[in-house]
């Protein structure tokens, strides 16, 4: 009968032995309190596309956007510089009109372009002239040649034919401002040897070029004013006892045409 009880005593504490881990489980798993995930909260910056600068992509060596236009129309319409023949005629004025004849002139230009309306012609020009004057009121007559050679550095402005027609819209005129150094040779008949001398002077004028060949050459016609004083200017003698019949005074100028190359 004792040993009856025990084993019933001994399962009924199994029994409730068992039950009680079989509910230990829920129950911690209901009275465990698991927090939520912590929410992370990020301060997202704003930005404005305009005021916004990269100083790698958003670099630009403009400062405005007409100067890049004015850029971009340069290179796709305009010269960097050009190459010409030049030739023409040689005429004087004052009382070197009386002494110098006519003649021809021929030389080398360049043109190199700041933009599309400003450049810088460098241009050699040399020509042979009749020279023929008489001293003591017509004792003695001097004749032979005089070399005039010129090197000019001049500033071309080119005017804006866009509102013009269209005829007219293709011409490139323009007008021109500088100075030069001058060379003069004498070579007369009844003098040995040669007579050199040289002056600065100032160039004024103006020219148009006719585009050719689909704009890489051009045909141009120019005149340029040459404001020269030579050393004998005004001088009455000649060797020191002739006098002048006519003085040596004056200016001259010249009528070119140009054939030259765009690049």
């Amino acid at each position: 009968m004792k040993r009856t009880l025990r084993r019933m005593t001994l399962f009924a504490a199994l029994a409730i032995f068992c039950g009680f881990l079989m509910q230990a489980p829920q129950a911690r798993a209901q009275n465990l309190s698991i927090p939520a995930p912590e929410t992370k909260h990020y301060l997202l910056a704003q930005s404005d596309p305009d005021e916004a600068f990269d100083p790698f992509s958003d670099y630009s060596e403009f400062d405005e956007a007409s100067d890049e236009e004015a850029d971009i129309n340069f290179f796709r319409n305009g010269r960097f510089f050009t190459l010409g023949l030049v030739g023409g005629i040689r005429n004087f004025t004052g009382n070197f009109s009386k002494v110098y004849s006519q003649g021809p002139t021929y030389g080398l230009a360049i043109t190199y372009f700041f933009d599309l309306r400003s450049a810088l012609a460098i241009s050699f020009i040399t020509g042979d002239q009749g020279v023929n004057f008489t001293t003591n009121n017509g004792a003695k007559n001097y004749t032979g040649t005089v070399s005039l050679t010129s090197m000019n550095f001049d500033f071309k402005y080119y005017f804006n034919t866009q509102n013009v027609t269209r005829g007219l819209a293709d011409l490139n005129p323009y007008g021109l401002l500088g100075f030069g150094q001058f060379y003069r040779t004498y070579s007369l008949d009844n003098i040995d040897g040669l007579s050199r001398d040289s002056a600065m002077g100032v160039d004024l004028g103006g020219g148009l070029e006719i585009p050719l060949m689909r704009k890489h050459g051009f045909l141009g016609t120019q005149f340029a004013y040459h404001i020269v004083s030579f050393s004998d200017a005004g001088k009455q003698f000649v060797n020191g006892n002739e006098k002048l019949d006519t003085s040596f005074s004056g200016s001259f100028y010249e009528l070119t045409l140009i054939l030259g190359m765009n690049f």
